[in-house]
């Protein structure tokens, strides 16, 4: 039997995406740049280069487009639509990204990035994403909003020590609603390490801080 040719077989085009998200005032952001085909906010991706690792590709758009460095997000899913793309075949693996604020500081200053709340992204606001990337983003806040159900500070947001209010702020912009605040604290507090400090009661009278528990 003949031997086959790996280029005898039709091969789509291989893209990255990342979903990166940041709170800032409460308000849970999107971190977007202008997708150079469409002149339209997108997601910050790129084409996978020749014998390339996704992760470097990843971490090449997040860089060179975004001004985000640093960081190692998360695979999230495989995109392989075929008419996810009207340039052609692209078959884009997702990931998911959560920072603190400052992390998106060199981007935003450099003009580069731009950060839009998630209530304003299609299809819930005026915000219309190219491609496909509004399931994207759809699957990437689903997840983080499982993950911040299950545990108080999965992606390491909140800079420690921090005090239960801090916390339960975090959660609720990533939630997009209001939590109880007793219900809150019996489900994260033990999951916390105490530092047996309290805060300087600037921003209130002093409350106890805590520690991501490791």
């Amino acid at each position: 039997m003949p031997h086959s040719d790996l280029t005898d077989y039709p091969r789509p085009s291989l893209a990255v995406d990342t979903a990166t998200f940041t709170v800032l005032d409460g308000i849970l952001f999107l971190a977007l740049v202008t997708d150079e085909e469409s002149g339209r906010l997108a997601l910050p991706g790129t084409f996978v280069h020749e014998r390339e690792r996704l992760t470097h590709a990843v971490l090449r758009s997040q860089r060179e487009k975004a001004g985000i460095t640093g960081r190692e997000p998360r695979q999230l899913r495989v995109f392989d639509d075929p008419d996810r793309d009207d340039r052609g075949w692209v078959v884009a693996v997702a990931h998911l990204d959560v920072v603190a604020p400052e992390v998106v500081e060199e981007g935003l200053d450099a003009g580069v990035l731009t950060l839009v709340p998630v209530t304003e992204v299609a299809p819930h606001g005026p915000i219309a994403l190219p491609y496909d990337h509004p399931r994207v983003v759809a699957e990437a806040l689903s997840r983080i909003r499982a993950e911040y159900a299950e545990a108080p500070d999965p992606w390491h947001v909140l800079a420690s020590p921090f005090t239960l209010g801090d916390l339960r702020a975090l959660h609720e912009a990533v939630a997009g609603e209001e939590l109880q605040r007793d219900s809150f604290r019996r489900h994260m507090e033990p999951r916390l390490e105490p530092t047996g400090r309290m805060s300087d009661g600037r921003r209130g009278r002093p409350t106890r801080l805590f520690a991501h528990r490791t």
